[in-house]
């Protein structure tokens, strides 16, 4: 079966830096895009990034272009979120999503990042 599982959040001062991961089995990873997202207490859950299977294309909402980067390894069925100069607003679960077709049909749990001094 289909499994995600995020891992890499924590607590960490504004302008720090965290990299997030993203396990997946069950299926042929290289085949799918994979994207992050993030909810905030009481907001609703918003994309942050995407990465096309082959790696090759990625996309970013606006309010992380530049600070945060997509990657994956497929070898090892892996996406990863680099997030830097982070800021109190990047507060949030991060969840890892597959994304076939601009659709989005199995999440991972979720990881916090709490950006706080």
């Amino acid at each position: 079966q289909v499994q995600l599982v995020e891992s890499g959040g924590g607590l960490v001062q504004p302008g720090g830096s965290l990299r997030l991961s993203c396990a997946a089995s069950g299926f042929t990873f290289n085949a799918y895009q994979m994207s992050w997202h993030r909810q905030a207490p009481g907001k609703e859950r918003e994309f942050v990034a995407a990465i096309a299977g082959s790696g090759i294309g990625t996309n970013y909402a606006n309010s992380v272009k530049g600070r945060f980067t997509i990657s994956r390894d497929n070898a090892k069925n892996t996406a990863y979120l680099q997030m830097n100069s982070l800021k109190p607003e990047d507060t949030a679960v991060y969840y890892c999503a597959r994304s076939p077709g601009g659709r989005y049909d199995y999440w991972g749990q979720g990881t916090q990042v709490t950006v706080s001094s």
